[in-house]
């Protein structure tokens, strides 16, 4: 049985306990995608927190993947000093920070970006505006886009990166059916619709070296017609683990009518919780590569069950650390009390207005009724 304090590796990135905090969208960087102080106060207290790896919220690595507002960028030479920032802020409170690298590709925001969002597949009936199909060239252009932005992670120093391709941005809609019709050598089969994660995967580890660590954040299952399923999925797997991917991520779902899709609200049971276990133990039976599993984690308890089980490598959270950045010194004090989150997903207004992200409900607990 895993001891989920044990101190571990994951090629050669030495992590103090066993816990990931997952990628989250603070909507804290700045207009052009900078580093703020504020978002950088705002990692630091997550490395004050005890997490072993924090994962960043997704990092556009060319302006036509911007998917929203105040998103994290790693487009550019000139955010460098920004990140070095955040990176050093992280250090110095003992943490490890991967950045993740994304592409929004259909889920782009094209008031943001100037122009119609970039599709695998030009396919009617999924968009209410308008999409322009990739070319071969545009998605070599975008393969290299990640590669320079994983080089500039590694100058800024960064632990490690992760590649998004999960939750229908742009390197999922390659894997995925629903999106992916093409019929030249990037659609079709799986082995073809995974050539683009298997290119960014090779160009990024030509650019950071063999003794970078390299994740991915996939899916295991789409949950929507016609979308990836499991076993195609696990051939994913199979081909990142073959191309030298130190580390899986297993999520699941779609962005679809802008949110995630299952979403998974009122997580008020261990029942409830690690809802892609299943997932999870197939991956990591079949890939050989280390696993860490997203999805619903809120108590100490389901974590240690998941890596007794063989599910899992690695415990990732988000919304748990909204509510409560010291939750993982917390339950290695020896409070083992569940999480306080209830899901509930109000966390995302403060950030969809331009405040950042915070937990509505810790915040309306705390205010004292008004009396007359």
């Amino acid at each position: 049985m895993a001891n989920l304090f044990e101190e571990t590796r994951i090629n050669g990135m030495v992590l103090a306990n066993r816990f990931v905090r997952s990628a989250t969208w603070e909507g804290m960087a700045g207009d052009d995608g900078s580093a703020t102080a504020g978002l950088i106060d705002y990692i630091a207290a997550l490395a004050r927190g005890g997490i072993g790896l924090i994962i960043s919220s997704h990092a556009y690595v060319s302006r036509d993947g911007q998917a929203g507002h105040w998103q994290l960028g790693a487009y550019g030479d000139e955010l460098v000093p920004g990140l070095t920032a955040l990176a050093a802020a992280v250090h110095e409170n003992n943490g490890k920070i991967a950045l993740q690298l994304a592409h929004a590709g259909f889920f782009a925001d094209a008031k943001l970006i100037g122009h119609p969002p970039w599709a695998v597949s030009d396919i009617e009936g999924i968009a209410r505006t308008p999409r322009r199909e990739l070319t071969a060239e545009e998605i070599g252009r975008i393969v290299r886009a990640f590669a320079a932005g994983a080089k500039r992670a590694k100058e800024a120093g960064f632990d490690a990166v992760q590649i998004h391709a999960a939750h229908g941005y742009l390197l999922s809609q390659f894997l995925s059916p629903a999106f992916n019709r093409r019929a030249d050598e990037y659609g079709g089969n799986i082995e073809n619709r995974a050539r683009a994660l298997r290119e960014v995967l090779g160009a990024i580890r030509g650019a950071v070296g063999p003794d970078y660590p390299v994740l991915a954040k996939m899916n295991g299952r789409d949950y929507i017609d016609n979308g990836l399923g499991l076993e195609d999925s696990l051939q994913v797997g199979r081909m990142l683990a073959e191309g030298g991917i130190d580390a899986i991520e297993l999520s699941g779902g779609v962005l679809t009518g802008g949110k995630l899709s299952p979403s998974r609200t009122r997580i008020d049971s261990e029942e409830k919780e690690a809802y892609f276990r299943q997932e999870a133990k197939v991956f990591r039976e079949h890939t050989g590569v280390p696993l860490i599993l997203v999805g619903g984690n809120r108590s100490f308890q389901t974590a240690e069950r998941m890596a007794a089980e063989g599910a899992a490598d690695y415990i990732s959270l988000s919304r748990p650390l909204i509510r409560e950045p010291g939750l993982i010194n917390r339950w290695k004090s020896g409070d083992l009390a569940r999480s306080a989150c209830i899901s509930c997903n109000r966390c995302f207004g403060p950030a969809i207005a331009g405040e950042g992200i915070s937990c509505v409900a810790e915040k309306e607990e705390k205010t004292p009724p008004v009396t007359t």
